[in-house]
């Protein structure tokens, strides 16, 4: 999932917009399939992420607004992506998984430690 991501701020950093935006919602479909739901449409993946607990509404909402910009760069409609538009794609992506991989353990940790001197979280 990372190397998508990375593909996507190579294609960002050559000015290759449209490539950058397709990059990141290949990010998004890799990190369906890490979560389980590889097997069915992005947008069906999304929704069930979202309605079993596994990515709160706002990131629902943030994931289906990349997954319709990746839709506008993998098929022709005669607009270029803009610069500040795959610029906002990959931080999105960024926070989407920094959150969920890294935010979300650091908090576990926090929680648990927590628990176990007898606090709450």
């Amino acid at each position: 999932m990372l190397r998508e991501l990375a593909d996507a701020r190579t294609c960002y950093n050559a000015r290759a917009y449209t490539a950058t935006v397709v990059m990141v919602r290949r990010t998004l479909e890799a990190f369906c399939a890490i979560e389980g739901y590889d097997d069915q449409p992005l947008y069906t993946s999304l929704r069930a992420l979202e309605e079993d607990g596994r990515l709160s509404p706002m990131f629902c909402k943030w994931a289906h607004s990349l997954r319709v910009l990746g839709n506008e760069g993998a098929h022709f409609t005669g607009k270029p992506v803009k610069r500040a538009d795959a610029s906002a794609a990959l931080e999105l992506a960024r926070a989407l998984l920094e959150y969920r991989y890294v935010l979300e353990a650091q908090y576990e940790k926090f929680a648990q430690r927590r628990l176990e001197d007898g606090m709450t979280a």
